[in-house]
């Protein structure tokens, strides 16, 4: 592949055309012949490394300023172009795909599979790219962040097309949305699930993490928003009044809206509700074998969203009938004298969904394990432990990624939340004795939840990915059972 290929006539300015190896924005990882983009990060400006990667044998570097170099390409926005470069390099995948995005704090990955599931199940393939895997429609591969960095995703985008795939489906982080990851792409529909506090370490505040999910739907032919959340009706209220030429489907499971649930029952097993809908002018009846009121939004998320890509009201519960639920949400474990569930949730509002859906239906006591993650959001670690105290009767706060935090220091801010509670706290800090000792001290009909790690199967310490599964080890700690 050569410059020329991917840069546009227009954007060429002095440079001279030649062969080109790839893209990237790592000054590690340069090579000759390599396009860097430059990136300006809060503790490194790429920019201060340009002049060494051309020495370094770079065949061009994409900068936002002048920098008086020969082989230069000056763009706005650095991060935005990046994107651009990454989907020229795959030959631009996503052209054949129709394509649709699932943001906001809870929920995305639980939507995004139901939607998978959906269009499989009516004869659409579609691959995935999200926090449980990266599917490609014949291969699946581990994902360590939920959206990919932009040559990774595109890489992804152009398997999938390469491999039939008709839609794709995609978790859109704030992360992701607020550095461009994949700028310029057209979506058939675009959700919002909820808003919590999460992330604040990155964004700063509510209001900022607000806007970086917001600038999603700047790109969508179709929006489908849960108004019963309140940024939800916010940006419903937002996009409505802007006339932003946007089909918004709204969404409630316990009020009236373009697709609202009514007669919910819940069971330990999954829900059931008769689902409505404003445009079909019909109920119909849908059992989800996933648990929980927060479920119901979930399934309801993406049955609006399948429904606005054209898929029939009939199809679509008949497939959601059909779903098995999702790895690592609600997900059981073990089934016996005690039951064990393992779910992602590693927020205030996760914890409050997962534990408060438990408490209706356990037959003694509810114990959970969990942790706050290291280098993410300390401020949301006292809710945590607050929410925890309020529905656990007994809770082990333990570690869930501490990465280069001390793990005492976070486990210490949790404990913060349990003052003046009644349930009973106990710490660990190594998470598999944490589990042992739920599991040694599991009584008849208890309930023991496994929040935080989910699909994960590992845990990260310092810079290292470390081999944990709580699928293995419960399988392992109840064999004898």
């Amino acid at each position: 592949m050569r410059l020329f290929d991917i840069v546009a006539e227009k954007e060429r300015g002095s440079l001279s055309d030649c062969e080109i190896g790839t893209v990237t924005d790592d000054t590690r990882k340069v090579e000759k012949g390599d396009i860097f983009v430059a990136i300006t990060g809060r503790n490194f400006d790429g920019h201060s490394a340009c002049a060494a990667m051309l020495e370094k044998g770079a065949a061009a570097v994409v900068v936002e300023r002048d920098m008086g170099l020969s082989q230069q390409i000056i763009v706005k926005n650095s991060r935005e172009y990046y994107s651009v470069l990454a989907s020229r390099y795959y030959g631009k995948p996503t052209k054949g795909l129709k394509m649709i995005a699932v943001t906001g704090t809870n929920g995305k990955t639980t939507t995004a599979s139901i939607i998978q599931h959906i269009l499989n199940e009516t004869g659409h393939l579609c691959g995935y790219i999200g926090t449980a895997c990266y599917d490609v429609c014949g291969k699946v591969y581990e994902a360590h962040l939920t959206t990919p960095y932009q040559m990774d995703l595109y890489r992804y985008f152009r398997e999938m097309a390469d491999n039939g795939a008709e839609y794709c489906v995609m978790e859109a982080s704030s992360q992701a949305l607020s550095q461009y990851r994949f700028s310029g792409e057209h979506f058939v529909c675009g959700i919002f699930t909820n808003l919590t506090q999460d992330h604040l370490d990155w964004h700063g505040t509510m209001e900022n993490y607000y806007k970086a999910k917001r600038s999603l739907f700047k790109f969508c032919d179709n929006a489908v928003i849960n108004i019963g959340d309140k940024w939800g009706k916010r940006l419903y209220d937002e996009l409505s009044s802007a006339k932003s030429g946007i089909n918004l489907i709204s969404l409630s499971s316990g009020g009236i809206a373009d697709f609202f649930s009514v007669n919910i029952k819940l069971r330990a097993g999954g829900v059931s509700y008769w689902l409505s809908s404003a445009a079909d002018e019909k109920s119909y009846p849908v059992s989800f074998a996933m648990p929980g009121r927060f479920n119901v939004e979930n399934s309801l998320c993406a049955a609006a969203a399948c429904r606005a890509a054209g898929l029939g009201i009939k199809e679509i519960v008949t497939a959601l009938g059909k779903a098995k639920g999702v790895c690592g949400r609600s997900e059981v474990l073990y089934d016996g004298r005690f039951t064990v569930i393992c779910d992602y949730a590693h927020t205030e509002d996760g914890l409050l969904k997962i534990l408060s859906t438990l408490k209706e239906f356990v037959k003694n006591r509810l114990i959970c394990v969990f942790g706050a993650a290291g280098e993410r959001d300390a401020g949301k670690r006292s809710a945590m432990g607050k929410c925890v105290a309020e529905y656990a009767d007994l809770a082990v706060v333990t570690s869930d990624n501490p990465r280069f935090e001390d793990p005492q220091t976070i486990i210490d801010m949790v404990l913060e939340g349990f003052e003046g509670a009644q349930c009973q706290v106990v710490s660990c800090i190594d998470r598999l004795e944490a589990i042992k000792y739920a599991v040694e001290n599991a009584e008849e009909g208890d309930i023991i939840a496994l929040c935080g790690k989910g699909h994960e199967n590992y845990q990260v310490i310092g810079d290292d990915y470390l081999p944990f599964s709580e699928h293995e080890i419960i399988k392992e700690l109840t064999k004898e059972l």
